[in-house]
């Protein structure tokens, strides 16, 4: 079988926020003068980004801290209840059918008439998937309504229909009782486009006057994932770029509204409690610290077939290279591929070294032990393969050669469902990192080879080119605190909210 590891749970005497903290941060109890601040955490990458990095736990030090999250196991569960005031389960509603349908169509208006390289190929994917003669009738339909809303006025009219329906023919009040009662200065979103499960929530809010915020899951979503429902009252973003993207797309808006922080993601990369030494990375996946590793990070199964026999492909080109050790070669499976489509490639090759990738299945939650994981798998790679992933920006980061498939593997069917590779660096988020120099595009296994062999002979080559792309695209801020950032803003803004509902009150009782 091919070499497959299970990591052992990392230690925590040095990871910060451990969960013996107190509630609502350095002790302090709840105060009714403190601004109050709800935290919906939709999906498990939510949990990462402003659980593990102490997000929160900073925001708890100054706010009284509610979260409405997902659970996707008990042990999550109990992490949370142990370190805010109140934690309270976000629970998949049932709505009513004609608002999922009012919302589709938003979103599919939304598409046509943004048309991005991404949009384009979403739209693409959804016509091959309707592979019966009922789904293609209901596809077309749905494509005939939302014709007449793919333009700027056409979507702020259907999005204020999906608004007045989505309260109108709501199918809980759950949420509206619970703010009444928690009264809270701020709800934030900590995924704008995972907010499916969190729309009751957020719309409960707007409803009461509460002030929104949400956060800008990732750099492609803007262009890549359709529409943001329901819009918010203010958003946190990665960079300048998405600020102006996202000012420009959403007309209504304006600049003050959009705050940049950095994403907390990547605040693991770098805190130094989170490296291992090479001895100790190599040790945990079953590598020799003497032989370069090659990193070779796979994608959704969906959009990218073939991987298993390009993952085959490069492994036999790096056994060739004798002279360079020969380099191992070390495959991170996208945590969300749940297909199963690497196991006949791990058990027809031994020396691939396949690390389990610790992440929770339900919610796609991702446990802390992959915050030292993947941070450790970067820092010890000599380069790293994928296609036109977040990786790729990872691996600028620790100045480290990135090669992107850009070519089918020789015997692939080019079936009409099957993208060609190429199309993924035409993409509106990806193609500035191409045309930085930044990556390398392998156009061809020939290409590849040889890629690969400059890439571990002269890995300073593109050096600057790296360095480049990373300060252009985040500045000062991979330093480590984009969580502190993040939480910084959400208690400025619960301040501010604070502030005006106090003053509004005094004036009440003022006024004769």
């Amino acid at each position: 079988m091919a070499t497959e590891i299970t990591l052992e749970r990392p230690k925590f005497e040095t990871f910060r926020y451990d969960k013996s903290r107190p509630k609502n941060g350095a002790g302090k109890s709840p105060k009714s003068d403190r601004p109050r601040v709800v935290a919906i955490l939709p999906r498990g990458e939510a949990i990462r980004n402003f659980v593990y990095t102490g997000a929160l736990d900073e925001v708890a030090r100054e706010a009284e801290v509610t979260v409405l999250s997902v659970m996707p196991n008990d042990s999550l569960q109990d992490l949370l209840r142990a370190r805010y005031h109140n934690v309270f389960q976000l629970r998949e509603i049932q709505e009513k059918r004609i608002v999922g349908s009012i919302r589709e169509i938003l979103d599919m208006a939304h598409g046509r008439w943004l048309w991005s390289e991404a949009a384009q190929e979403r739209w693409r994917l959804r016509d091959l998937e309707a592979n019966t003669l009922n789904l293609w009738l209901r596809r077309w339909a749905k494509k005939f309504a939302c014709y007449p809303f793919a333009s700027r006025a056409g979507l702020n009219l259907l999005s204020k229909i999906e608004r007045v329906s989505s309260w109108q023919l709501r199918t809980t009040d759950e949420y509206v009782h619970l703010f009444r009662e928690l009264k809270p200065s701020l709800v934030f979103n900590g995924s704008h486009v995972h907010s499916q499960v969190a729309i009751q929530a957020l719309q409960a809010a707007q409803w009461l006057r509460i002030p929104t915020a949400t956060f800008i899951f990732s750099w492609d979503n803007l262009t890549s994932q359709g529409r943001i429902i329901p819009l918010c009252d203010y958003y946190l973003v990665w960079n300048e770029t998405i600020r102006e993207q996202l000012l420009q797309i959403y007309s209504s808006i304006r600049p003050e509204q959009v705050i940049v922080t950095g994403t907390p993601q990547f605040d693991f990369h770098f805190r130094r409690e989170f490296y291992w030494t090479r001895e100790e990375f190599c040790s945990r996946v079953g590598a020799d610290p003497a032989r370069p590793i090659v990193l070779y990070s796979t994608g959704m199964a969906n959009h990218m077939a073939g991987e298993p026999r390009i993952v085959e492909d490069i492994a036999a080109m790096l056994s060739e290279m004798t002279d360079l050790g020969p380099p191992q070669l070390l495959v991170r499976v996208y945590p969300k591929d749940q297909t199963g489509r690497f196991e006949q490639t791990k058990r027809q090759n031994p020396d691939i070294l396949f690390p389990e990738i610790p992440w929770e299945p339900a919610w796609l939650t991702p446990k802390i032990e992959d915050a030292y994981l993947l941070t450790n798998t970067l820092r010890h790679s000599a380069v790293g393969i994928n296609l036109a992933s977040t990786i790729s920006l990872e691996l600028c980061m620790f100045d480290k050669p990135v090669i992107n498939v850009a070519y089918k593997p020789n015997g692939m069917d080019n079936r009409p469902e099957d993208t060609d590779y190429r199309r993924y660096y035409e993409f509106d988020h990806y193609r500035p990192v191409v045309e930085s120099g930044a990556v390398s595009l392998a156009r061809s296994e020939s290409g590849m080879q040889s890629m690969l062999r400059k890439a571990l002979t002269d890995p300073q080559a593109g050096s600057s080119r790296r360095r480049a792309l990373i300060g252009e695209m985040f500045g000062s801020a991979l330093d480590g605190y984009s969580g502190v950032r993040v939480a910084y803003r959400l208690v400025k803004l619960a301040e501010a909210s604070s502030a005006i509902r106090a003053l509004s009150l005094q004036t009440k009782l003022d006024t004769p």
